[in-house]
């Protein structure tokens, strides 16, 4: 009876611990530095967006960014759950074709494409955050978010 006791506690310890590094496996990092695979070479600097800034100082809930495939927020996601990459939905690489021959899309059609998904998103939002605070701080061009680089990898 001792020993089923002990081995109980022990394994109630482990599975605690265990539970533990899962949960913080998959909690966001800090920064993230917005490197995806639907570019082999990036013309511009990798954005790092700052997760933790984002969440912490500007009380940005997840819905605010993260979204279903109908573009509803994801009111009820947490840190920790796991959440899809941008690309997994917005599958073409780049903006979209842009000149006096270039096809005319739906808006549904645009946002399959990554860069103008991504764009709209964190534009559309920082736009709204100086409208409403009277301020430029939140940036709104390629200058102020893409790095400057020698050479984009």
């Amino acid at each position: 009876m001792k020993k089923t006791l002990w081995v109980v506690i022990v394994l109630g310890i482990a599975v605690v611990f265990a539970s533990a590094a899962l949960y913080a496996g998959t909690k966001a990092p800090d920064v993230i530095k917005m490197e995806n695979k639907l570019y082999p070479k990036h013309e511009k600097g990798i954005v790092e967006f700052s997760h933790k800034k984002h969440v912490v100082e500007y009380k940005g809930a997840c819905g605010d960014c993260h979204h279903d495939k109908d573009g509803k927020p994801l009111a009820t996601l947490k840190d920790g759950d796991n959440v899809q990459s941008c690309a997994e939905c917005h599958k073409k690489a780049g903006e979209k074709p842009k000149g006096k021959d270039a096809p005319k899309l739906t808006d549904k059609e645009v946002l399959e494409f990554h860069a103008e998904a991504i764009h709209k998103n964190c534009q559309g939002c920082h736009k709204e955050f100086n409208k409403k605070n009277n301020s430029t701080n939140a940036p709104t061009t390629c200058v102020k978010c893409h790095p400057k680089t020698d050479k984009a990898s």
